[in-house]
């Protein structure tokens, strides 16, 4: 493929507008590092919504869409669009909460909530497991998108791409802090959107595919589109509605969709102005991730079943991909292939920023682990601010050639997908309910964290289709337990609750000065903090200071109106995509309505909140 003057001028004034801005944050960023990793938490609710937006839209995750609708359809996006429960509740119960925590990070929150021995070991190895260890995993994934897009759409190999592409993103990375991040972003999110849009309209007008009508009513595509799985077919709705509605949203660990909130959607919460520019950073960030960017990357997956019906088309058209590098994600970078020059330069500068917006939040993310809850509180307490601001950037140029060096041993974007829901499974119900039930402890978290690596680990061992376990008697007959493969997470979950609430009942509760501190500051209400509120009544100490209603009721009723007005807003988009207008004008309605009720239910909040 041949790149003109006008997609050169577009790519690279893309790259120096954006270490532009990471130099000319660079001295206050690197003031201290409350400015480096969090801004002087005095960032507005817009900004962080976009950024949080950004984030999420990284060049991992076109290809991850592309290559379940290319083998199970657009209904296969449940796997993910059940997250949006999860990043609602977040919206309308805990985004205030962590806020009012004021900590630095939310590892720090485990010393805020627990105490002791435990909560110190918790949140240092919590610190590494997830800063370190998860945080590669998810870069990783990027980097493979990035190592496909470079393959196919400029014949890089997949080292150079690694090497070009983590290179920019790492030097603005280190130097512009949390607030280079930022301000990027709001570059990023407008080059990302305005390229995703114009792919998804011009691959649809190829003479190949022939237009949107015929491009829904090809018989490669026509099977794909719907938006809801089969309902006669029980394991595809079991394992793409039932699982992913009743179980994975509340009890799976995911970046950017922690249940109770974490990760960098925490990090941009606790970087807002106050809890009502956080709840409204978050609540952007929810309807457009799921509302609206969807659509165009359906769109790309839908047409390159038209172009590029199988893999064998995909390998004919570009024999230089490497085998283990092959699958129906790389459809995505192909179509791409197709674009006329000017919106392929505007594209590639799309992906680009997709790929340096989501990268250089895990990095500054991670890094905020490794230096605010390892490096500071394990190996130097003393450390300077100005100390730990250059450990925060050496920090951030290991995390990339880690994730560089795992990047080029994947193979797919579902296959890491795979992976962190399953080692996440069963923990979400405990970042629920440590805000709200005093009985949690640090053995709680410890226990869930370590049963669900641990079974996680010997289901991959062990599952192999069907067959859970197989032994030979000793007559030297075979024996197999059969278990249907969507049976695996939910068992996950079942098997690490158990395990966690066991743990939790038999070791001691945190000290009743913890507790007393904790609701104190945060002041989380509700019936699961009777009891310590009684017991700081007996000790005649005052913790209660905000007698205003529990909120948490009205919150949950708006979480619920919200996932209506969302899902709606998405589903009304497809079906006036699809042509189908009674469903689209039906759903059109909802959203008006819903929308009117959420407007009157957020007034409330409001005032009962703030």
């Amino acid at each position: 493929m041949e790149l003109s003057t006008l997609d050169y001028s577009l790519i690279f004034g893309f790259f120096a507008i954006v270490l532009g801005i990471g130099l000319y944050v660079s001295k206050t960023s690197g003031k201290n590092t409350s400015e480096y990793f969090l801004s002087g938490r005095n960032m507005p609710w817009w900004i962080l919504g976009i950024s949080m937006v950004a984030t999420t839209f990284s060049t991992d995750t076109p290809n991850f869409v592309t290559d379940i609708v290319r083998k199970d359809g657009v209904s296969s996006n449940w796997m993910w669009w059940s997250f949006l429960i999860t990043g609602l509740l977040t919206v309308f119960v805990y985004a205030k909460l962590w806020r009012k925590s004021n900590v630095a990070t939310d590892i720090e929150f485990y010393e805020l909530r627990y105490g002791g021995k435990p909560a110190k070991f918790l949140r240092g190895f919590r610190a590494m497991y997830l800063g370190l260890v998860f945080n590669v995993f998810a870069m990783a994934g990027v980097t493979l998108a990035a190592i496909k897009i470079g393959g196919v759409m400029l014949g890089l190999q997949p080292w150079e791409t690694v090497v070009y592409a983590g290179a920019i993103t790492v030097i603005f990375s280190a130097i512009g802090g949390f607030k280079g991040v930022v301000y990027t972003d709001f570059l990023l999110f407008f080059v990302a959107m305005a390229g995703a849009i114009g792919a998804a309209y011009y691959c649809v007008t190829l003479p190949e595919v022939g237009g949107l009508e015929n491009l829904i009513t090809h018989e490669n595509v026509a099977n794909k589109i719907n938006i809801f799985p089969d309902f006669n077919n029980k394991e595809i709705l079991i394992t793409l509605i039932v699982i992913p509605l009743a179980v994975q949203w509340w009890s799976s660990w995911f970046p950017g969709a922690e249940p109770g909130g974490g990760g960098y959607i925490a990090q941009r919460m606790l970087a807002a102005k106050d809890e009502n520019h956080a709840i409204g950073a978050t609540f952007f960030f929810n309807i457009m991730h799921y509302a609206l960017r969807p659509w165009p990357w359906i769109l790309v997956a839908l047409a390159s079943l038209v172009v590029f019906p199988d893999l064998e088309s995909i390998r004919e058209a570009f024999p230089n991909i490497a085998d283990d590098k092959l699958g129906h994600d790389v459809a995505y970078s192909a179509m791409l292939t197709k674009l006329p020059s000017g919106l392929l330069g505007l594209v590639l500068a799309s992906l680009v920023a997709a790929y340096m917006s989501t990268i250089s939040t895990h990095l500054n993310w991670g890094s905020s682990y490794i230096v605010n809850d390892f490096y500071k509180q394990t190996i130097k307490k003393d450390a300077s601010e100005k100390e730990l601001v250059n450990v925060g950037r050496i920090s951030t140029v290991v995390l990339m050639i880690l994730s560089a060096i795992f990047a080029l041993r994947l193979q797919n974007a579902s296959q890491l997908f795979e992976i962190i829901i399953m080692f996440g499974a069963g923990t979400g119900l405990i970042f629920i309910l440590r805000w709200f039930w005093w009985r949690i402890n640090a053995w709680s978290e410890i226990s869930a964290m370590v049963s669900s690596g641990v079974i996680s680990y010997l289901f991959k061992l062990t599952v192999v289709g069907e067959v859970l376990f197989t032994h030979t008697t000793e007559s030297g007959q075979t024996v197999e337990a059969l278990l249907p493969s969507y049976a695996q997470f939910p068992l996950v979950v079942l098997i690490t609750t158990i395990i966690w609430l066991t743990v939790t009942l038999m070791t001691q509760p945190e000290t009743k000065e913890t507790l007393f501190n904790f609701y104190k500051k945060i002041q989380p209400g509700g019936p699961g903090w009777n009891k310590t509120i009684a017991d700081a009544k007996e000790a005649n100490v005052e913790i209660v200071t905000d007698t205003k209603p529990w909120n948490v009721p009205s919150g949950i009723l708006a979480m619920l109106v919200a996932m209506i007005f969302i899902y709606s807003i998405m589903f009304a988009t497809g079906y006036w995509i699809y042509g189908d207008y009674n469903y689209a004008i039906g759903l059109t309605i909802v959203v008006i309505a819903s929308g009117f009720i959420l407007t009157r239910l957020w007034k409330k909040i409001k005032t009962t909140i703030f």
